[in-house]
């Protein structure tokens, strides 16, 4: 029986050893033992989505030190549209609510459900996307590219980092559906679904940090 089916047959997945195999128990013999294999792999994932946090907290680190280094170059009070940015961010988060729902429909076992949520994630993921492109290209029009000021060079960095996060999201989850269609509900795969809703989870988090500390703070007076 693998991890993912013993962890179905159970509520209780702080059970462990005897007294029952839930989805997140120990799996060896007597008192405690090895853990299973999807509690292995959402640890390790949790360990790449701290570095990339990290990563992410040199971006915000150097968007603090150049936000005011903009060469005589626009403002980001002159740049930002908070409308714009509004509509991505109710994107985003309602995206991390349907991929939750798509979440329980894996705990039931519903692959229309499933797919259903799986697919109204990506398109308001694509949606939060296709605002992100069109605010670079307009500021590309507008000469406000990456190389008009050290201002600029740090906000398209944090930012784009964020929307190329966003893109890999989109092509893991579409690869994820496709595998799902054809294979259904294997335990390697509902492992990747969990790593991905951590992902996109991250992903709300770190957006939440741009909004407020990018754009509400850079708009301001």
């Amino acid at each position: 029986m693998s991890d993912i089916t013993a962890g179905s047959a159970t509520r209780d997945p702080h059970r462990s050893g005897g007294h029952g195999h839930g989805l997140f128990s120990a799996t060896g013999h007597g008192k405690g033992g090895p853990a299973s294999k999807f509690v292995t792999v959402a640890y390790g994932f949790w360990i790449f989505l701290l570095s990339d946090i990290i990563m992410f907290s040199a971006f915000f680190a150097s968007f603090a030190v150049l936000s005011k280094a903009t060469a005589g170059g626009p403002t980001g009070k002159e740049l930002f549209e908070l409308t714009r940015v509004a509509a991505q961010t109710g994107l985003l988060l309602t995206s991390s609510f349907t991929g939750g729902l798509a979440t329980l429909a894996t705990h039931r076992r519903s692959l229309p459900a499933t797919q259903f949520w799986l697919l109204v994630t990506g398109l308001l993921g694509a949606a939060f996307l296709f605002l992100e492109v069109q605010e670079f290209v307009a500021m590309a029009h507008e000469n406000a590219g990456p190389s008009r000021s050290a201002f600029l060079s740090a906000f398209f960095a944090l930012v784009g980092c964020h929307g190329t996060h966003v893109g890999l999201g989109l092509l893991w989850l579409g690869t994820m559906m496709a595998q799902l269609w054809v294979k259904g509900f294997r335990p390697d795969l509902l492992r990747r679904l969990h790593c991905f809703g951590l992902f996109w989870h991250a992903l709300d988090i770190i957006w939440i940090a741009i909004f407020t500390l990018v754009y509400l703070l850079g708009a301001s007076p």
